[in-house]
């Protein structure tokens, strides 16, 4: 192992690729030292077998005032109540089978007509205000933002300010004043939206928590709050990149719009997107990782990009194959903590990419590839812009 410990953030190796730092592991040495911000030491792998164990072991915990922060030095506090990402069982799991009956295979594939419809309802607008556009805006931005406010029945209108105030919180040189403005912002939107469906339940999920789930307002605002995010930034970032991918490589498109090999299409670009660069654990006791012993306090980042690229897992992982059997692989993570809105992710990509390029089959590039702005500065990783143009 290096004397040196790696730090972050770590260097992009390229637009579609993990970190340089996280690349260089892979075939090396599969738990490293990595200093946090704040100074502490901690660690990272990237084998798939070794992540999908850590985030499987009830001695790691997703406590998140446990956890050293990638992205900042300050102190974190507790989850506040309904923030169950941030819980050990039993109040994690509490929390979660409330929401579990909302989130089903079912619902969500009975959803699909409406995504499609929000999807199509958006190219209109793009392809009415004409070319150049950018993609991310006009499209990979509105169209998991709608789906998640109905689904929570949040007002639309309140989308676009919304949407700022999750970039301000994910940006990583974001200042804690600015995060802490931001936060406070969306939560006194949701916490009003709360009351009012206190007064009168509707028949969306928020409708459903306040009428059977027994939570005070404070855990239905932080819950909506912990959705709206989850349900917003990661599936946009998956559309922006991927549309950016896909552009680059058009020969691939195809797969994704043959209702045969969509799905499997949909779990190869997953994999393949380092949109999500890793989630946090810290050891409760002494834990025995690689023949490396994590001492019980230490923090652990499981590189989800490492593993998704792991080539014992899946062969020549550095390439987009969009007919590779991709199934197992690591984007909504692993163990009890898996994504829980992972069915209508892939609902909304598959809606997505099928809409964009059927209605756009010569949708190209506006600009050199070199050209567009990657997300270097945020936690989600992804495209800001993605100028595109159609026709002649």
């Amino acid at each position: 192992m290096p004397t040196e410990p790696l730090t972050f953030p770590m260097t992009a190796s390229g637009p579609f690729d993990p970190a340089r730092e996280i690349l260089a592991m892979r075939g090396e040495r599969p738990i490293a030292r990595v200093r946090y911000p704040d100074g502490r030491l901690g660690w990272v792998v990237t084998r798939y077998p070794t992540i999908r164990a850590v985030l499987a072991d009830h001695r790691f915990s997703a406590r998140q005032e446990l956890r050293g922060s990638p992205f900042s030095a300050a102190e974190i506090p507790p989850a506040l109540p309904g923030m169950f990402i941030g819980m050990d069982d039993p109040d994690h799991a509490r929390y979660r089978r409330l929401l579990t009956g909302q989130f089903t295979v079912r619902r969500m594939r009975r959803l699909a007509a409406r995504v499609e419809r929000i999807a199509e309802e958006q190219l209109d607008r793009m392809e009415a205000a004409g070319p150049p556009a950018d993609l991310v805006r006009e499209y990979a931005a509105p169209v998991p933002a709608l789906v998640i406010c109905e689904l929570l029945g949040v007002p639309y209108d309140y989308r676009e300010r919304f949407q700022a105030d999750v970039t301000e919180m994910i940006r990583q040189n974001a200042t804690q004043e600015d995060r802490q403005r931001a936060m406070t912002d969306v939560g006194g939107h949701l916490g009003e939206l709360v009351r009012r469906k206190r007064a009168e339940p509707a028949d969306d999920i928020l409708g459903g928590l306040v009428t059977n789930g027994g939570l005070t307002d404070e855990e239905l605002t932080n819950i909506a709050f912990m959705l709206l995010g989850a349900g917003f930034d990661t599936t946009t970032n998956v559309l922006g990149l991927g549309a950016f991918a896909l552009l680059l490589n058009p020969g691939r498109i195809p797969a994704l719009t043959d209702p045969e090999t969509a799905d499997g299409a949909v779990e190869e670009l997953l994999r393949y997107l380092p949109v999500v660069p890793g989630t946090i654990r810290a050891a409760l006791e002494d834990v025995e990782v690689e023949d490396v012993l994590v001492r019980a306090g230490e923090s652990v980042m499981v590189s989800l990009p490492g593993g998704n690229r792991d080539p014992e897992r899946f062969p020549d992982p550095d390439t987009l194959d969009l007919t590779r059997p991709a199934t197992g692989h690591l984007a909504f993570g692993h163990g009890v903590h898996q994504c829980l809105g992972q069915q209508l992710a892939r609902v909304e990509i598959r809606a997505g990419f099928s809409a964009l390029f059927r209605r756009f089959p010569d949708l190209r590039l506006a600009v050199p590839p070199e050209k567009v702005p990657l997300r270097d500065d945020m936690i989600i990783y992804g495209v800001h812009e993605l100028p595109v143009t159609w026709g002649r």
